[in-house]
């Protein structure tokens, strides 16, 4: 029988229930039984998304409600004979809409990626017989063997193992491979049960039987999976665009019925009237948002890749400057993401270089598998004194490391002709096989106090969260050729070796800048609690409270949102435990960014406003991400903080400024059309204006953003921009009226509609292009702050184009005439006073709502 020849320890009590509800047996399932249940359960693969074509996705980019009323407003315009109108609409929304696309041209491809990452056979036992399937073939009930190297192809219970590590780091980011027995011990959290292994993991060292419990999609990693191809949850920046654009969709939907009525009935031209507030549809319409957004986005995204930081998904740099928290795994964003030996210590405490030396000499000559502690040993001793070993040392023999005894020893000759076997392993096993320790003066036999004082040691160093073996050694001039077993006793306990994945350098100071710039950090690890506490302290992170994944499952959401925002780390937590965290600081208007680079993040990168990863992360975490850094150094992502909120401070700009602009003009747009006996201006005249103002604004993304600004988060506050345009919008109103007047009573224009809208047009281009300045900083504009070069020109280019369009002979064919001289002094005392009057309500409204 073939598994009578692989199975070592079968634990028949404990496994028995486990094959009888999988109605499977030791000896594997016939072919005919593997039929059916691949008929039951399907292919062991994991959900797909389905890809989208290029087209599809392209599309996609056109549902969006401004879009959409762009197309609709550009189709009436076109139709009703304004093909200028209908280009320039055309064009805004066409750059807009493929700047986006080609950003976002390489698509999430999740489940293609977590397909890669699993080996396509495995090795199953069926009719009594060894043999290697294809790894979708696999079904609940095979009998499957596992070894050194092989990733684990489903989730699977263990009927047998000898000496089995699994690596299972990606999923649950303890940085050393985990021991895997059969035992019948309960476990609440399915990671922790070592009678388990789970897809997505792989054998480090040793061999198993195991059985298959679960296939595909039912798998713990097919669960992520299926997290994965769900939709995106709809993060801050997209909400609120969404709800700015139906705000400004709300004014329009108001205001051009109304115009258009007002205009029908007074002037009793009911076409002109149409085209009127068409015209008027158009200029309310924040057109550019889409280019301004997408241009301040993009140039976020070349600016951030200067700095290492590569930019999937464009909305995602925004926010980057809103994030308030940042969550973060531990193991290879806080931590080096390896095991480092970190002390090594001898009987007193004391650090021994000949600890480190004689624990060198050992993992140096070994010959069999070599651990990760054994590859921190030789890294750090090459890194310090050169011990010259192979020159001052002969190797005689070793006795090879085994699981049962974990402990191994090196037998070799020193340049006195003695032979030292030194061994190297746990420390209650070593131990057990001292009869003395090495002082300072010589040795001493193990009595009473020392003992206390020894075992003191190693406890403090497990407390604060160290992997700890031991050194002891025997010296001899038997000068025999081979060692065993029994030669493994009568040792001297030289010291201990202490193991830790250290933080990074660079992982205090970002954390400190993280604090300087109003963002929370909170660290989220699958770790266990006592390493978690230490890394925290040593990358001064305050702990002011520690919630462990077991604590979690016992809250309601309303009481875990409660609890995250107070706590600062989260340890013990299963990848559902972090999305679950996640949403609960979102749930209370945070917006939360995620760092990790193991599979059991991908389902929080996700879920994060912005998921962050890097280029050494797994492939799943990398596709699930927003951003990723080609720098593994949280400093990286503090100048990607800061470039999202100056792109949104741009961003934010363009909005005050068409809003309060749109909004004051609603008040000049119904007035004029009440008292003035004829069009204010022209449909085309219209068009022209908000085209001229339109490229005025083109150069915002350039704009510099005061550094008060930068300071702290900022996201969408629409009531705020409500508030600000009610207050702003109407003082352009108030000069539009003066206008009206000086139009009216000084020039007498009451019979001379070109005249009136001439100078309306002049006036209105001018304090538009102007107020850009005031509303573009917090401080006094050209004094305080001053805008970017490419801002101030375009604003001066654009006046000079209005005036020089007025007074040229192609005025005419806008409809325009020329000015009376007198025009001119009274147009510059109104922009002074419209400039001065701002800034003041600017500066009043900022006190009053604290707005920094």
């Amino acid at each position: 029988m073939v598994l009578k020849a692989l199975i070592n320890n079968f634990e028949e009590d404990i496994i028995k229930p486990v094959l009888e509800r999988l109605n499977t047996s030791v000896n594997g399932l016939t072919e005919v039984e593997a039929e059916e249940r691949l008929e039951k359960y399907g292919l062991n693969q994991l959900e797909s998304e389905k890809k989208k074509s290029p087209m599809v996705r392209f599309l996609e980019n056109l549902k969006n409600p401004l879009v959409i009323l762009l197309a609709v407003l550009a189709s009436i315009s076109y139709f009703t004979g304004d093909l200028r109108g209908a280009i320039v609409m055309l064009a805004m929304l066409s750059l807009g809409v493929i700047l986006k696309f080609i950003q976002e041209v390489k698509a999430d491809n999740s489940a293609e990626q977590l397909k890669a990452m699993v080996s396509t056979t495995a090795t199953v036992i069926r009719d009594d017989a060894k043999k290697e399937i294809p790894l979708k073939n696999l079904v609940p009930g095979d009998i499957i063997h596992l070894s050194s190297g092989d990733m684990i192809p489903a989730d699977v219970q263990i009927v047998s193992s000898k000496d089995l590590f699994i690596n299972q780091s990606a999923l649950t980011g303890e940085s050393l491979p985990v021991e895997k027995i059969i035992t019948a011990k309960d476990y609440k959290n399915p990671l922790d049960n070592p009678n388990l292994c789970f897809m997505g993991s792989n054998v480090e060292s040793g061999t198993a039987i195991a059985v298959v419990t679960t296939t595909g999609s039912k798998t713990y990693f097919g669960q992520l999976s299926s997290k994965l191809v769900a939709e995106r949850p709809t993060t801050s920046f997209d909400k609120g665009v969404n709800r700015f654009t139906w705000l400004m969709i709300k004014f329009i939907f108001i205001l051009s019925p109304v115009v258009f009525l007002i205009n029908g009935f007074a002037k009793g031209d009911w076409w002109q009237a149409f085209l009127f507030a068409i015209a008027v549809a158009v200029g309310l319409t924040p057109e550019m948002l889409p280019m301004i957004v997408t241009v301040n986005l993009s140039k976020g995204a070349i600016s951030l890749s200067k700095q290492k930081v590569i930019v999937k998904k464009l909305n995602a740099i925004q926010n980057f400057g809103a994030m308030d928290v940042l969550c973060t795994d531990k193991t290879g964003t806080i931590t080096c993401g390896k095991v480092i030996l970190q002390k090594y210590l001898n009987i007193y405490g004391v650090e021994s270089e000949r600890v480190l030396k004689y624990g060198y000499i050992n993992s140096f000559y070994q010959t069999g598998l070599k651990n990760l502690m054994d590859t921190a040993i030789l890294e750090h001793g090459s890194d310090g004194e050169d011990f010259n070993i192979a020159h001052k040392y002969e190797k005689i023999d070793e006795i090879p490391f085994d699981f049962i005894r974990k402990r191994m020893s090196v037998v070799v000759r020193n340049k006195r002709m003695e032979d030292v076997l030194i061994c190297k392993g746990a420390v209650e096993e070593v131990l057990s096989l001292c009869n003395k320790y090495e002082t300072k003066e010589g040795t001493e036999p193990f009595v009473g106090k020392m003992t206390k004082e020894i075992e003191k040691i190693v406890k403090d160093l497990n407390k604060e969260g160290y992997r700890v073996i031991a050194i002891a050694y025997k010296v001899s001039k038997d000068y025999k050729k081979e060692y065993t077993l029994q030669d493994e006793s009568q040792l001297t306990l030289l010291g201990f070796m202490a193991f830790l994945d250290p933080p990074k350098e660079t992982s205090a100071e970002a954390i400190s800048k993280f604090h300087k710039y109003n963002v929370d950090v909170k660290v989220l690890t699958g770790d266990n609690e006592i390493v978690t506490k230490k890394i925290c302290k040593e990358v001064n992170l305050p702990i002011d409270s520690m919630l462990l994944g077991s604590d979690i499952e016992n809250m309601t959401d309303e009481e875990l949102g409660e609890a995250a925002e107070k706590t600062t780390v989260f340890a013990k937590l299963s990848p559902m435990h972090k999305e679950r965290i996640i949403k609960s600081l979102q749930s209370r208007d945070h917006v939360v960014g995620f760092m990790g680079d193991g599979i059991n993040d991908a389902p929080a990168l996700k879920t994060a406003d912005v998921g962050i990863s890097v280029d050494t992360a797994v492939d799943i975490a990398k596709e699930s991400s927003d951003i990723i850094l080609l720098e593994n150094s949280l400093l990286v992502l503090e100048e990607g903080v800061l470039e999202g909120r100056r792109v949104f401070g741009n961003i934010i700009k363009y909005i005050k400024m068409t809003a309060s602009s749109n909004f004051g003009n609603m008040f000049s747009v119904l007035g004029a059309s009440i008292f003035v006996p004829f069009l204010p201006m022209m449909p085309l005249q219209v068009l022209t204006n908000n085209l001229l103002y339109d490229i005025s604004q083109t150069a915002i993304p350039t704009d510099t953003v005061d550094e008060e600004w930068i300071q702290k988060p900022r996201k969408w506050e629409i009531n705020d921009i409500k508030r600000y345009i009610t207050f702003i919008g109407p003082i352009s109103s108030i000069f539009d009226y003066t206008t009206y007047f000086i139009m009216l009573f000084v020039f007498k224009a009451w019979n001379n509609a070109p005249l009136f809208q001439t100078g309306w047009f002049l006036e209105s281009l001018f304090t538009q292009t102007l107020i850009i300045h005031v509303i573009r900083t917090n401080k006094i504009p050209f004094i305080q702050s001053t805008a970017s070069k490419p801002l101030m020109i375009t604003s001066t280019l654009i006046i000079l184009a209005g005036v020089l369009l007025v007074n040229s002979p192609l005025g005419s064919f806008f409809g325009f005439v020329k000015l009376p001289g007198l025009y001119y002094p009274l147009l510059i005392l109104t922009l002074l006073c419209y400039v001065i009057l701002t800034q003041l309500i600017k500066t009043w409204y900022i006190k009053k709502y604290d707005v920094k």
